[in-house]
């Protein structure tokens, strides 16, 4: 998409929701009641990003909404819409943080972990300084997946990662977290075996 470096993509089109051009969108930027109505989304057709701007939104779930857009008017619009992603102009993105937002602030956020010793064919020395270990994962780390949802559950929260095998619900559990990097977005965490 030449020229539209400024948009950012924010979620995409399920499928429709009954036959008068309600659709289901899913989210995974931001939360679904943190777009702003009042904007254009974009889908691309032939390469070129068309507006559309939302008539109706009602949030489903943390990741959902059902939604109605301009000129989508019957279940054969949105079948030819359906599996597109939705964008917005990333002047129109919510500013998540950590502190305000809690770990919901993840979601879209890699998650990484560590490769094993005998992975990265080390001397296989340990020193015992933590830090140096943390420090030097640059370059040993393996790509978990994508979090698609946080899951607040009472006293054991936990994220869902979209791994090449599948989603996985992994604890976020303070004790896992090596690092949190807002800038890259990422969050490097030791997973217990078994879990991927």
């Amino acid at each position: 998409m030449a020229g539209y470096e400024n948009l950012q993509q924010v979620a995409q089109v399920l499928k429709s929701n009954g036959t008068d051009g309600e659709l289901v969108m899913g989210f995974r930027e931001i939360a679904p009641e943190d777009i702003n109505l009042k904007e254009p989304v974009f889908i691309v057709f032939d390469g070129l990003p068309v507006p559309f701007y939302i008539e109706s939104f009602t949030k489903r779930g943390n990741t959902k909404a059902l939604v109605r857009l301009t000129d989508i008017c019957s279940m054969e619009d949105v079948e030819e819409i359906a599996g597109k992603a939705v964008y917005i102009e990333e002047d129109n993105l919510p500013e998540m943080s950590l502190e305000e937002d809690g770990y919901a602030a993840l979601v879209g956020w890699v998650v990484l972990t560590p490769l094993m010793p005998d992975q990265v064919g080390h001397d296989g020395e340990d020193d015992g300084h933590d830090e140096d270990v943390i420090a030097g994962l640059t370059g040993n780390l393996c790509e978990v997946g994508e979090i698609t949802d946080f899951i607040d559950i009472p006293n054991n929260p936990c994220i869902e990662v979209e791994t090449e095998n599948g989603a996985v619900m992994i604890p976020l559990h303070e004790d896992l977290i090596l690092s949190v990097d807002p800038e890259y977005q990422e969050i490097i965490m030791q997973i217990p075996a078994g879990l991927i």
